[in-house]
This record gives C-alpha cells, structure tokens and sequence, in this order.
C-alpha cells in the first residue's frame, strides 16, 4: 500500500527548521497511520549533531545523509537551495505540493488522507 511522503530536507543548524520539527511531528503523529510518511534528509556535515538534533526534536521517521552538506545527492537532484525544503510525494511517486509549514502542512495532509 502506497503513501504519501514528505521528503524533509533539514540539518541540525538549520534554525527554521528546528522551529519547524515539532509541527511536522505532530502531523506525523496524527497520520503515520493513515497513509503519511516522512523521510528526513539532512544537510549536515557533523554526525554527532545530526543524531543528538534526531533524538532532541523527536524524529522517528526514517532518516538518511551522505553528510556532505550542500552537495548532499538527494538535494542537489530536488534542486534544494534553501532550508527548511519539503516536498509532498504521492503514492505513485508524484510531487504533488512543496515547501508546505505549519498550518499549510496540516491541512494538505487531512484534506488527502481524513
């Protein structure tokens, strides 16, 4: 069964998005269980940071980072230029929204899956 997927592109020193976390955790609380996913992709370089910023703002999702910084692969193929930057992917793989916070990502999400 397919799911909609947020591809989370962040990094531990990234201040908005820290700010943003909690928001997307509480969206993924509410929908993991309902057809939502995230896969977070970080930016970082340090990989101590990364995994204490992981466990600090409660990510449980998946997560993944070649810790190369700007020049990390996934974000260079998304085109990512700035931080925080999400993409919302379909279940057949499909961008269907970006760059969507606060509000914005909660009410995509319930429009799609409630």
């Amino acid at each position: 069964e397919g799911k909609y997927v947020l591809l989370d592109f962040w990094a531990s020193w990234c201040s908005p998005c820290r700010k943003e976390n909690p928001n997307v955790v509480a969206v993924y609380q509410d929908y993991k269980d309902k057809g939502f996913d995230v896969f977070g992709i970080s930016l970082d370089k340090d990989r101590e940071k990364w995994i204490e910023a992981i466990h600090a703002d409660h990510l449980t999702w998946t997560h993944v980072s070649d810790l190369a910084g700007w020049s990390n692969t996934v974000a260079e193929k998304y085109g990512v230029k700035s931080i925080p930057h999400s993409v919302l992917v379909n279940p057949e793989g499909i961008i269907i929204d970006k760059n969507l916070r606060g509000e914005d990502l909660r009410n995509k999400v319930a429009e799609l899956l409630d």
